[in-house]
């Protein structure tokens, strides 16, 4: 049986940070468990998975030497959110908080391939195989894959994203809300420039945001309610390019569709426990919360620049439940406040009686005509709020 000292279960984006990180910083044998190829391929047309990278993520990711190496990332300057059934509107400048930028929005495989190209692997082991059963020893645990290679380690981190089989076969419980919507997701041109901005718009059935690749290409993110996003996903290209132009009044011309319709639903997720003895969990495997904010990301690196914290800067032995329960807990209340927040968000604007509505437009420029109260919620998203 090959021995580890810590065996990563999920060779995304967030298992990879926490593995390199703690590959630089402790002599620790290290395992990656993960079926798919961890180094995607990168193509020359964009992925439509991208993250809205916060400076927070951003001082992370330069921190383990990966910024630098991420070569295709789109800064933005401002994020604006306006609403169809009020007269609201939010407007956020990065030099209203002394910043060059909001963030940066990149690919997902982009970041997992600069990732990974940092890793060196005499230090870890990339194994190619799915996890298939998790068996608790008095000094961590035995890990089987499907090819019935058995392994063991002193601790696991499960970093398997939203149906992670290492909270399943822990026995982890999770609770979750279904939104009973799907997301859509999808690749864009446009006529007019995006502005180095973000974009959101609040409509009575859907959320549309709109993430810019470059001056005229972008990510959408369609929040829609169940029966619209099966009509939107089966319409043809030029129905869904109008209506998508219309949702958000035409502010850039035209836009068209540059991939193809991906769709998922909208299911947050909160796992009850983070921690086990010798056992955690990271990323999606411990939380998922609504792409309302495109936080998911965000909080995953910020999950894994903690659970390395704790286990770099104490003397206790690997997998020690008490280090762990230190990392749950710093962890929790952040994820817990933007799932809430999102959950609290979107039923916010489902709601359109005419109270509602007046109500909504209302607060939405009452902080937008507040400097301080902007501030505050600026700096909650930029992961400075602490």
């Amino acid at each position: 049986m090959k021995e580890f000292d810590v065996i990563v279960i999920g060779g995304g984006m967030i298992g990879l940070a926490c593995a390199l990180e703690l590959s630089r910083k402790k002599d620790y044998s290290i395992a990656i468990i993960e079926p798919n190829d961890c180094n995607p391929l990168i193509q020359n047309s964009f992925h439509t998975r991208v993250s809205a990278i916060t400076p927070s993520s951003q001082e992370y990711l330069s921190s383990i030497n990966v910024w630098d190496d991420i070569k295709r990332k789109k800064a933005f300057v401002a994020t604006k959110v306006w609403d169809q059934n009020s007269h609201g509107h939010l407007n956020f400048y990065a030099e209203d908080e002394g910043l060059d930028s909001l963030g940066f929005i990149i690919e997902n495989d982009v970041i997992q391939s600069a990732i990974f190209e940092n890793i060196d692997h005499n230090k870890i082991a990339i194994i190619k195989q799915k996890l298939e059963k998790l068996s608790k020893t008095d000094f961590g645990y035995d890990v089987i894959l499907d090819d019935k290679r058995s392994l063991s380690c002193k601790l696991v981190i499960g970093a398997d994203g939203p149906q992670s089989k290492v909270r399943d076969l822990a026995a982890i419980n999770v609770s979750s809300i279904d939104y009973e919507q799907k997301a859509i997701i999808a690749n864009i041109k446009s006529e007019k420039s995006f502005l180095d901005t973000t974009w959101q718009r609040f409509l009575s059935d859907s959320i549309v945001a709109i993430l810019p690749l470059s001056e005229n290409q972008a990510s959408i993110v369609w929040s829609c309610k169940n029966h619209l996003a099966d009509k939107l996903e089966a319409s043809e290209s030029k129905d869904f390019n109008q209506l998508l132009s219309e949702a958000v009044e035409y502010q850039f011309g035209c836009l068209e569709l540059q991939s193809d319709i991906k769709m998922f639903p909208l299911i947050a997720r909160s796992a009850q426990e983070y921690s086990l003895p010798n056992l955690a969990l990271i990323g999606d495997a411990a939380h998922s919360i609504h792409p309302l904010a495109g936080q998911g990301a965000n909080l995953g690196f910020s999950d894994v620049k903690e659970i390395n914290n704790q286990l770099l800067n104490d003397e206790k032995p690997l997998g020690d439940h008490s280090i762990l329960r230190r990392y749950a807990r710093a962890r929790r209340l952040d994820n817990e406040l933007m799932a809430k927040t999102m959950t609290g968000l979107d039923w916010i604007y489902k709601e359109n009686n005419e109270p509602m509505r007046w109500l909504r437009g209302f607060g939405m420029n009452l902080i937008d005509e507040s400097s301080i109260l902007k501030s505050l919620i600026q700096k909650q998203a930029l992961g400075q709020s602490k």
